[in-house]
């Protein structure tokens, strides 16, 4: 697709781990506001899975719309739809190389946690696995969560501050709440006092969710 059918079409998409033609399963790390796209990628080391296939989408200038999630979305367009096109193409190349939607989880920091979870509920269906690491759907508080279809069974990890400053917790929970009515199997964990970034118990419950992904 070319640049002018939306500002994140078009961007770098970096790669680490398995080749894709190697790899039992691949993991799409979606950035948060103002981040590197390689900035997930530093997380791969404490994953540790070299069956994955890591692939590290990118932003137009580091930001994927420009004000809160919390703020009407048609405010964040074209941010919002552009990045949630850049999942589905990046996607697409995976299963195209043969690793299929079951086999591929998606794992997101801050902004690219919203943008992650967003996507899963518009395009439903078994992923192998979602990360929301300090996010949640977006929208306007009170939005009706009209999506429809099945997440099937995906395993979905949503981990939180109490008391962070983009987040609400009360958003986690409603996410929480969404997803498992779409047939998602939900972990959620709310962090005392964390703050907004990623924990240890973080990152090992992702790595059990990949661990699980490659023993089915």
């Amino acid at each position: 697709m070319s640049q002018a059918d939306g500002p994140h079409q078009g961007q770098p998409v970096l790669q680490m781990g398995a080749a894709l033609e190697d790899a039992r399963a691949a993991m799409l790390l979606v950035h948060g506001r103002g981040a590197p796209p390689d900035d997930l990628l530093s997380l791969v080391p404490h994953l540790g899975q070299a069956d994955f296939a890591y692939l590290a989408l990118a932003a137009s200038q580091r930001s994927w719309y420009p004000y809160s999630f919390l703020s009407p979305i048609e405010d964040n367009e074209p941010g919002i739809s552009s990045g949630l096109r850049a999942i589905g193409e990046v996607l697409a190349e995976v299963e195209a190389a043969g690793i299929p939607a079951e086999r591929v989880m998606l794992l997101g920091f801050s902004q690219g946690a919203c943008l992650s979870l967003e996507y899963a509920a518009r395009n439903p269906r078994r992923f192998g696995g979602l990360a929301g690491l300090s996010g949640g759907l977006i929208g306007p508080p009170g939005m009706p969560r009209a999506y429809s279809g099945s997440l099937a069974g995906t395993p979905v990890f949503l981990g939180c501050s109490d008391v962070d400053p983009h987040i609400p917790k009360a958003r986690v929970q409603e996410t929480t709440v969404a997803l498992t009515g779409m047939g998602a199997e939900v972990t959620e964990r709310i962090y005392p006092n964390m703050g907004h970034t990623i924990v240890q118990d973080e990152i090992d419950f992702v790595r059990g969710m990949m661990e699980a992904l490659l023993a089915v």
